[in-house]
């Protein structure tokens, strides 16, 4: 593999893996808060991390910290805290959870908003503290007047994560025998320290509003990515009042079962990624036809799987394994997310229909370690054996597509051993609401395309979609994105927003050799 492939590679996994598409080098550290709580919002001048006292946010006190991402070197200087959340809520004086919370604030001597923005991230797993470095370029305008706070949802980051170390280690292409296995013996080593049914959306969004009447907070501004999009529009179902705007970043429907459409929405977008190559006729003379190579690559991996040397990009040593179908599936999906990375995969293809696998091998083991860690998996499947598993369904006419059913039956495996917690009778109805909505979408977004915010879009009169050029999952911090995200926080009038900045977004061509687009 090339130099300049492993640097786009290592490049695009940092900013895009976890759905986000920047990071900043040198972040400005921002200001402190006053201590008074009727005044939580406004900043006050910052002291020395070695001797500052806690500063108040409301009733919480938090202290300085720098955040770090777990791709690429931009820390961020922010403050933290913790609050108190009981783990079910039935029993107050039971098992409690210490939520992780870190606040930036604006520059001293800003005029700051009294309703702060909150991210809630993705997966379902990730969490906001961590993940925040690397899409802080897109909150520089917004923090001129606003303070954004970082809650790690219930089961993340620092917030009684529910991470496993049994099936850390499971390839993509794991039986279904080591799927279940893992996923029993992950149940067991957490549920000695966390009841699995508490870590769910709605017990999410019950812990925002606490910490919001912690904060001293009349309203939120949510912003939501991927699987936050489904926490924001649960938040202003049940606190409309207290929900002043609503950015959805890649939107889950209310309506949606995860992983049903999983396999549908992955060919459509390959066709879209793969026809911009289809419709150059160099790009065509010099790789081939990508759908075409993938259909014939899978047939060959599903019938005779072939033993492939490749060398370790961790340890620089030589190795021999199979290569697998499910493996070439799994990452198709995950580069797919990420235009720059899929731009690699038509040149890939064509490596591999020559009988050259290597470069795709090293690539589904490259990805697999990069995976490894970033969700906690056992809150991922509190949420999703809760709210989705009883809709799962088994579809035979996706048997022909790259994916198949396989989420579907694994997911339906390992639910039937998680414990399962409880849902509103209207959680997955469509949000009816007068909020301000700014929602975005990727036109090439394999797992949330454009369609999910139409969906949305019907039921939320004063909301407006934005569908981006080019661009995959987790689209925030694209192009001039920032400063529309940032004026609508302003006026709470998405209609009013113009977008004409946007159509200067283009679309990544694909490599034709490894140094790149050669027409």
């Amino acid at each position: 593999m090339s130099r300049k492939v492993r640097f786009i590679l290592a490049i695009a996994i940092a900013a895009g893996l976890l759905g986000y598409r920047y990071w900043r080098e040198h972040p400005s550290p921002p200001a402190q808060t006053q201590a008074e709580a009727a005044d939580a919002a406004k900043p006050a001048p910052a002291t020395r991390a070695a001797v500052a006292p806690p500063r108040l946010y409301g009733r919480i006190a938090f202290t300085p910290c720098t955040l770090s991402p777990q791709f690429g070197p931009a820390n961020v200087e922010a403050q933290c805290g913790s609050y108190e959340v009981a783990e079910d809520p039935a029993r107050p004086d039971g098992r409690r959870i210490k939520l992780n919370i870190a606040w930036i604030a604006p520059g001293e001597g800003a005029e700051v908003a009294p309703d702060p923005v909150f991210l809630l991230a993705g997966g379902p797993g990730q969490a906001a503290t961590e993940v925040y470095p690397q899409v802080a370029p897109a909150f520089r305008e917004v923090l001129r007047h606003r303070n954004v706070v970082l809650v790690d949802q219930r089961g993340t980051g620092q917030s009684n994560p529910l991470q496993c170390e049994a099936g850390k280690d499971l390839p993509f292409d794991a039986s279904p025998e080591a799927v279940r296995d893992a996923t029993a013996r992950c149940r067991d080593e957490l549920s000695k320290s966390a009841d699995l049914r508490f870590y769910t959306t709605t017990d999410a969004v019950r812990d925002l509003d606490e910490l919001r009447k912690a904060l001293g907070v009349p309203q939120l501004n949510l912003l939501g990515v991927s699987y936050g999009t489904r926490v924001a529009q649960q938040y202003a179902m049940r606190h409309p009042a207290a929900t002043r705007t609503l950015v959805l970043d890649s939107v889950v429907p209310n309506t949606l079962i995860l992983g049903n459409d999983f396999a549908t929405n992955l060919e459509h977008a390959l066709d879209l990624q793969f026809g911009r190559c289809e419709q150059s006729p160099q790009c065509v003379a010099a790789v081939g036809h990508p759908r075409d190579q993938l259909d014939a690559l899978m047939t060959t991996l599903r019938r005779d799987p072939p033993r492939v040397r490749y060398r370790d990009s961790a340890t620089g040593e030589s190795k021999e394994e199979p290569l697998t179908a499910d493996a070439v599936a799994g990452l198709m999906r995950l580069y797919a997310y990420m235009p720059l990375v899929s731009s690699l995969l038509p040149l890939q293809l064509h490596e591999a229909a020559a009988g050259r696998y290597d470069g795709l091998m090293a690539l589904t083991r490259m990805l697999g370690d990069s995976v490894a860690g970033q969700l906690a998996m056992g809150m991922q499947l509190s949420v999703v054996c809760s709210e989705d598993a009883a809709g799962l369904a088994v579809d035979p006419a996706l048997d022909g597509t790259l994916l198949g059913n396989q989420f579907s039956e694994f997911i339906g495996a390992q639910c039937a051993l998680w414990p399962q917690g409880a849902m509103p009778a209207d959680f997955h109805q469509p949000l009816r609401s007068d909020v301000p909505a700014l929602l975005l979408a990727g036109e090439f977004d394999p797992v949330t395309p454009p369609r999910y915010g139409e969906e949305v879009l019907k039921t939320l009169p004063r909301g407006r979609l934005f569908v981006l050029r080019g661009q995959g999952h987790n689209v925030i911090g694209a192009g001039c994105m920032p400063k529309l995200f940032a004026q609508f926080l302003q006026t709470a009038d998405a209609k009013a927003l113009d977008g004409k900045c946007l159509d200067t977004l283009g679309y990544v061509p694909p490599f034709t050799s490894f140094n790149g687009w050669e027409p």
